[in-house]
């Protein structure tokens, strides 16, 4: 009498279909739209004209090394630029030591930025890139100083820095 009744379970239990099972299949069918960037070169351009480490993070998403970066520790006035294209990004005056070990800033230049959501390490994230070429910047997270609250952690080689004019 047991038998047919642990079979029956076993036979229940393993039928059911998970959640998660469904998320994966809602996240297989969906489709990225294609974004044309004002600046748009082939991957031989950019790799003739980026450093590797530049390509390799501009343009491949990758993420540099923590405490890495000649900009990390930059005191001077003047805004960040997009070492791709030049686009302006993020102003001295937003800067901020974060203690992560990659340039921080509070606020972005308006409309030079543009986000996606990124699952790269298993849950979203919000991915920075530049809105004139699509490099890669980095991400945003919500625990960073007022004004915003918010924490911009950038690659300190997608950036490029423009002293102030005395």
């Amino acid at each position: 009498m047991k038998s047919p009744i642990a079979l029956l379970l076993l036979l229940l239990l393993a039928s059911c279909k998970g959640i998660s099972q469904e998320e994966k299949d809602a996240t297989a069918q969906h489709t990225e739209e294609k974004v044309v960037y004002a600046v748009t070169k082939t991957d031989a351009e950019w790799r003739s004209q980026l450093t590797d480490m530049e390509y390799y993070v501009l343009r491949k998403a990758a993420t540099e090394n923590s405490f890495s970066s000649e900009l990390l520790n930059n005191k001077e006035k003047g805004t960040y630029v997009c070492a791709g294209c030049a686009t302006p990004l993020f102003k001295s005056d937003t800067k901020f030591d974060s203690g992560t070990g990659w340039p921080s800033f509070y606020e972005e230049i308006e409309g030079n930025v543009a986000y996606d959501v990124d699952y790269k390490i298993g849950y979203a994230r919000t991915e920075e890139h530049c809105a004139t070429c699509g490099g890669h910047l980095g991400h945003v997270f919500s625990d960073g100083p007022q004004p915003t609250g918010k924490r911009h952690c950038i690659n300190g080689v997608a950036l490029n820095f423009v002293p102030e004019d005395n």
